[in-house]
Order: structure tokens, then sequence, then C-alpha cells
């Protein structure tokens, strides 16, 4: 008998239509460092599972992070009084599963062999290289290590049984640089599931020059300029711009992207596609549906392809979902694996010959903030440099810029080579732009 049937049998007896089992496990090794010292050390198992069951066409959700005899039975019950209360008419499905899965293995085995000790080893090497490398790194403020191994696995009722395991580690390192009254900080991350990758010592100069670099900021007159964004603020603004593709917030009427499928809404130099089959440690090969995902463009040369579905809204709409069903409880939302906006051919040298004088903007705050949702307009606080004859010129502090999201991709002039992806799954690179509001002094 398997270790969930006697859920799927109680459930039956109580008059439950179809039930799902998404069930995650984990394991998590967090260490940082301070001042030489282990500061903190956790290594965590981690196990949820999220039920859900249709009763009388509605559907009701509960979630446990243990599971033994008496928890088949509580989740029942619970997913019958929850369905029970649902006043929400949406469309709801429990799904038989797609054709076709194009299975893709994201979990490396040898990453899983490597000791705590090379692990640790890194860290040493690292804030004791920060230090070294330049004399106005005042301090290394922390020094981090996470590894995740992940286990995704969908049952339900109709018969489908799908199991996804993916492995990552990240380093972070944040330093603290000071010159004369002036101090500034600076922090990088490495992420990847293939150990040999990570250099420490090229990852310490990385670190140390992004946070030496900004000493001596000041503000830039205010005005509007020629632009590069560094490949952080693309992801940021990309994110909040991509999330108007979303099908459940279209059909809200609260999405920029109404009635624009099939018309160009940003320039033609920008492709950004959802990518959830690429074979890095975001890859998904099915949803929280269970819908097999597949790599599409969103836009294409500046034109919307399609809004992105989970199986109500996709429903609503009389399409095919897009596979994009992820999180939520009883009702799924819609999300991403994977977003990547295509490379152009310019370094970001060459951006900055293009640009001749204007400003790099490497990094924005308070998103969520200072865009506003509806129309898009924002003003974010800012960092960056001056771009004065070609080159990159005096770093910028204390500065303001503002503008609004569909100008920001309609103005993209370039996009540039330097591919930069995220924690947050975004894979973006710099763009040249042909203007923004910066207020400065």
């Amino acid at each position: 008998m398997g270790k969930y049937d006697k859920f799927f049998a109680l459930a039956k007896e109580a008059g439950l239509e179809q039930v799902e089992l998404s069930i995650y496990e984990s394991h998590n090794i967090n260490i940082s460092l301070f001042h030489g010292e282990v500061d903190e050390y956790k290594d965590n198992n981690g196990y949820s599972i999220l039920a859900r069951g249709i009763l009388n066409g509605k559907c009701g959700a509960a979630a446990c992070d243990v599971w033994n005899k008496d928890k088949a039975a509580w989740l029942v019950k619970e997913i019958v009084a929850n369905a029970k209360v649902i006043e929400n008419d949406d469309p709801i499905f429990i799904f038989k599963g797609s054709e076709k899965y194009h299975k893709i293995n994201t979990f490396n085995k040898e990453l899983e062999n490597v000791s705590i000790d090379e692990k640790m080893k890194n860290l040493y090497f690292l804030e004791k290289t920060c230090k070294e490398i330049d004399p106005r790194i005042a301090e290394v403020a922390g020094t981090e290590f996470n590894q995740t191994s992940e286990k995704v696995t969908l049952i339900n009722s109709n018969g489908l049984n799908l199991v996804q395991r993916s492995n990552y580690f990240t380093y972070v390192v944040q330093c603290v640089a000071k010159q004369g009254e002036q101090t500034k900080s600076g922090y990088d991350f490495f992420l990847d599931n293939d150990f040999s990758k990570f250099n420490a010592e090229e990852f310490a100069k990385k670190v140390v020059k992004l946070t030496v670099d900004q000493l001596g900021g000041e503000p830039c007159e205010t005005n509007k300029y020629k632009a590069v964004l560094h490949p952080d603020v693309v992801t940021s603004l990309l994110r909040a711009y991509i999330g108007h593709a979303d099908a459940e917030e279209v059909q809200k009427k609260s999405s920029l992207f109404i009635d624009k499928v099939g018309q160009k809404i940003a320039s033609s130099k920008v492709t950004i596609e959802d990518k959830p089959l690429t074979k890095n440690v975001f890859a998904r090969w099915f949803d929280d549906e269970g819908v097999a995902t597949y790599n599409k463009p969103i836009i294409k040369n500046g034109v919307l392809q399609t809004y992105l579905y989970n199986l109500t809204t996709a429903a609503k709409d009389g399409v095919q979902t897009t596979g994009n069903g992820f999180g939520g409880g009883s009702k799924r939302g819609i999300g991403t694996a994977f977003v990547s906006l295509k490379p152009g051919k310019k370094s970001l040298e060459e951006l900055f010959k293009m640009v001749g004088n204007g400003v790099f903007i490497t990094d924005v705050s308070g998103l969520h903030a200072g865009l506003n949702r509806q129309s898009g307009n924002f003003s974010l606080q800012s960092t960056g440099f001056m771009i004065e004859n070609g080159k990159k010129g005096k770093p910028l502090d204390l500065i303001t810029v503002g503008g609004n999201l569909l100008d920001v991709f309609k103005d993209i002039v370039e996009v540039g080579n330097d591919v930069t992806v995220s924690p947050s799954g975004v894979s973006a690179e710099s763009v040249l732009i042909k203007k923004i509001a910066v207020s400065g002094k």
C-alpha cells in the first residue's frame, strides 16, 4: 500500500469527486561567517503537503507539514469543510495529465557529495581575500553559503504521478567600503548546481570592485538622459512588466496588456521568453497543476504573443493553458519558472559608446512602493554612474529615476550581451534606452 493511499480512499468515502496532493520536500544547509567565526549553521529538512479536492463543483484545500495516520483523515475533513464555504464560481480542475512531458533533469548528484569542509573553506577564503584586495574595504559584513535540494511530487485521483528533483547552491558576500566620511556597501551572489564552476578568487574581486566603485558618488544635474540600465535594474523592471501578461490580471481588467495580443507593445529589439525547459536550476517540466510546460515567446520583436494561463483562466477564455499554473491554494495562481530577455550582440562598452554622454543606472530600490501598477509610472531611488564620452565615468548617488514601465520597453534601442541570471529566475542583460528622467541636484 502506498504512503498516501489512505488519503485517496477516505476522500472517495467522503464524496470528493477528485483529489490531488502536492508534496514538497527539501533539504537546506545554511552557513554564515562573520569576522572569521561561524555565526549560523543550519541543516534542516522541509516537508509540506497541499491537498485539494472538488466537492459539488467547489474546490477546497488544506495543508500540513507532517504526515502520519491521522493526517489523511484531517486533510479530507478540512477539504470538505473548505469546499462548502467557497462562493467563487470559477471553473476548477484536477488535471488528468498532458499527452507528452519533456522531462528535464536538474539534479546534480555530485553537488550532494561535496564536503562541508570544502564549502566552508571557500567562506573563509572569501572573507580573507575581500579584506586584502583593497584597503578601502573596511569590513566584510557577511559571507554566506546556502544549499537547497528539492523534490516536488504531484499525485491525484486521475492517476497522475509526477516527480521532479533539483538542487543548487549560492555564495553571497557583502562588503563595506569607506573613504573619508563616506561609507558604501555592496554585495553579490553566485548561483549554480555545479560546484566546480565556482571560482572564489574571481568572485571576491567582483564583489570588492562593485563596492569600492560606488565611493565618491554624488547627485548629477536633474535632467532627462540617454541611459544604459544594468541587468539587475532590467530584471526588476522586467518582472513587473511581464506580470501584466498574467491572464487573471487581464480578466480582472487590471493589466496594462488588455487587448494587446498581436500588437506591438515594445521595441523591436525586445523578445521576452518563458523558458521553463532551459536546463538550469529553475527548470520545471510540469507546473503545479501537473500540466506539461514548454518554452514560448511572450513578446517577440516587440509584439505580444500570448497571455500566461493556468487551467482556470484558460477555461474562462476558451483557450489551452500555457502551463503557468504555479503557487496558490485551492485556486492555483499564475507564474513563471524562468523568464529570459533575449540577448543582443553589443557589449556593455559598446552600449556606452552608443550613448556618448548619459547615465548608467546600476541599482533601483523601492519598486513595490515606487511603481504604480495601474498606470505603470514609477519613481525609484537609484545609484549608478555617469557615461562620459562613451565611457563609464564618475559614480552617482542620491538620485531618483522616473518614467513609465511601458515606455521603458518601447524606448529600448539596443540589448546587450552581458547575460545575468538572477535568483528570482530571470535572465536579463543591460539595455540602452532613449531617455530616462533623473532627479539629482
